[in-house]
């Protein structure tokens, strides 16, 4: 933070992750002087090109991108960076069980769109959304440095925030939005309640090249020890025949440990088992990564002048990989609101201009964290009848076209 940077903000967001940066962006298009606080160092500069990559080496957190998401990429002028340097679009989706025939078929064709999503490493997302919010003039990014706390003082307007800065330095803004994550300190800080829960169960998550092509197409296979997905990349290279993938692995934390002290030949010789060989041998593998997977949701949103957004307010388990997108919804929701509220002459941290956005926001968050906990649970029940029952339901959906097009379009944010 330089001299030059003013220390009275309109609006403080704690985090530039890939939810914090894209509302650092939306909320740029308003008069409003926002304040963009991380502990790392923005990872793209105004002039910068896109990350050098390398065709066998990706980046192993992935995003799977709804429709809904590239639009608003769009909208913010940075997906045209993302496409250059690397983006997946998927077309289909192959989703099938385990323990027994159950299976289902989506396709883009089927709704006449060009693509299901896109899957797109963390990294370059962030990049470009980092490139943009350099380019901002009322963006101003405070870097390296974490909020350490923050304090309403009497008689004065908005909550002064300071900083883990040798010579104290500290910053004022009527509204501090929290986008720094899970384990969000901002959210400790501020004392809300959250509902939260183990799912007993760890992602482990890495890069494989296969034996056969994935042919854009993304798979998961549902076992009892949990789900297992394959997402199709697309290497730096122009070969058409695509073998490379990004897996999430979610089994019980006795299985990843042994899972993870495996050689990578036995490794790769699991994975490929576990998948049924659908894209033949597993023929290399990268470094494996594996963390705990847990459920979290904050009882509310919004707390005298701070605003939780992103997994700062909910986390859910990865198996559709809607957490991303839940949260870039959640950004829109929040930056047209505020956006609304100013239009009408209200303060920046007016409660009822916060309580619209919990209001859009919760609900929608809630039911598809439900969803995906009923997922959970109906795949890992191995009572011989439960099983039949859950065969025979995909089976049945798989055929109805109607109603298999609205959960393709309800994943794809087209019908949010």
């Amino acid at each position: 933070m330089s001299n030059a940077q003013p220390k009275e903000f309109d609006v403080v967001i704690a985090g530039a992750g890939m939810v914090g940066a894209s509302l650092a962006c939306l909320l740029a298009e308003s008069s409003l002087s926002i304040a963009l606080v991380d502990r790392k160092r923005l990872v793209q500069g105004k002039d910068s090109d896109s990350p050098k990559l390398h065709s066998d080496k990706f980046d192993p957190r992935v995003s799977a991108i709804s429709q809904a998401s590239q639009q608003l990429f769009r909208q913010l002028g940075v997906w045209e960076d993302m496409s250059a340097a690397r983006v997946c679009n998927y077309s289909a989706m192959q989703v099938w069980d385990a323990e027994g025939t159950g299976s289902i078929d989506f396709s883009a064709e089927q709704i006449n769109q060009p693509e299901l999503g896109s899957i797109v490493e963390n990294s370059i997302i962030i990049a470009a959304l980092h490139k943009r919010v350099a380019q901002l003039e009322n963006v101003f990014s405070i870097t390296p440095f974490s909020i350490e706390s923050f304090e309403q003082v009497e008689d004065e307007d908005g909550l002064i925030v300071k900083l883990n800065a040798d010579d104290g330095q500290a910053i004022r803004a009527p509204l501090i939005i929290a986008a720094d994550g899970a384990n969000s300190k901002l959210r400790a800080l501020a004392n809300f309640e959250c509902r939260e829960w183990d799912y007993e169960q760890h992602a482990l998550v890495t890069t494989v090249r296969t034996q056969l092509p994935h042919n854009n197409t993304a798979l998961q296979r549902f076992m009892e020890t949990g789900p297992l997905a394959f997402l199709p990349l697309r290497s730096a290279t122009e070969d058409d025949a695509q073998h490379f993938c990004s897996i999430v692995w979610s089994m019980l934390p006795d299985q990843a440990e042994r899972v993870m002290s495996l050689s990578e030949d036995e490794f790769n010789s699991e994975l490929a088992a576990a998948l049924e060989s659908k894209l033949g041998a597993i023929e290399w593998s990268d470094k494996r990564f594996v963390f705990p997977l847990r459920q979290r949701h904050a009882l509310d949103y919004v707390k005298e002048g701070i605003v939780l957004v992103g997994d700062a307010a909910h986390t859910i388990h990865p198996l559709a990989g809607q957490g991303v997108n839940l949260g870039l919804l959640d950004a829109k929701a929040l930056a047209e609101e505020l956006q609304r509220g100013i239009q009408a002459g209200r303060s920046v941290a007016d409660p009822k201009v916060l309580l619209r956005y919990q209001r859009r926001r919760k609900g929608n968050n809630l039911s598809m964290m439900w969803l995906m906990e009923g997922f959970k649970r109906l795949f890992g029940q191995q009572d011989l009848s439960i099983r039949w029952l859950r065969n025979i339901g995909m089976n049945a959906v798989d055929k109805m076209t109607p109603i298999k097009n609205q959960l393709i379009r309800k994943a794809m944010g087209l019908d949010s």
